[in-house]
């Protein structure tokens, strides 16, 4: 497990003073290994976030550059037990920020007429067991913890 608190630990955690580590090493580890801790890692910071949430995400719709790793994607899916839809164009964050000003000025008549135009790529369901999701999980809030300083090491 791979915690990058290389800077501390953001949101939910905000603690500037956590420190990243790795934990499961051993003479067997790969160069594999490490960097699928690196991709989990990201998605367990999603899930952090969105357990801190109050309300149910239903779908998690992503872009940008990490969409384009099958195994992240899937692995939040599992991790979240709901599907990930991967937007048509990978970096949609500034189209966002475009259909918003359009909003504003009247250049589209309401969010639904946006809503319309979106195309989604590839979609991403659960398959993980929840068992084997919880476990991973629980792997997981154990190293962030010893990250956080508040479990021996």
């Amino acid at each position: 497990v791979f915690v990058p608190a290389l800077a501390g630990l953001g949101s939910p955690h905000w603690d500037p003073d956590a420190r990243g580590l790795l934990c499961g090493l051993t003479r067997g580890t790969t160069r594999a290994h490490l960097v699928r801790a690196t991709l989990e890692a990201m998605a367990f910071q999603v899930a952090d976030v969105l357990d801190a949430y109050p309300s149910d995400v239903g779908v998690l719709r992503v872009d940008g550059g990490a969409t384009a790793n099958r195994f992240l994607m899937q692995f939040q899916a599992d991790l979240l037990d709901c599907p990930v839809e991967v937007a048509a164009d990978p970096e949609t964050t500034a189209l966002g920020v475009a259909a918003l000003a359009g909003l504003a000025v009247d250049t589209w008549p309401d969010l639904d007429a946006l809503r319309r135009r979106i195309r989604s790529g590839a979609r991403y369901e659960p398959a993980m067991s929840r068992d084997e999701a919880g476990s991973r999980q629980d792997e997981w809030h154990r190293a962030v913890r010893r990250a956080l300083g508040r479990a021996p090491v």
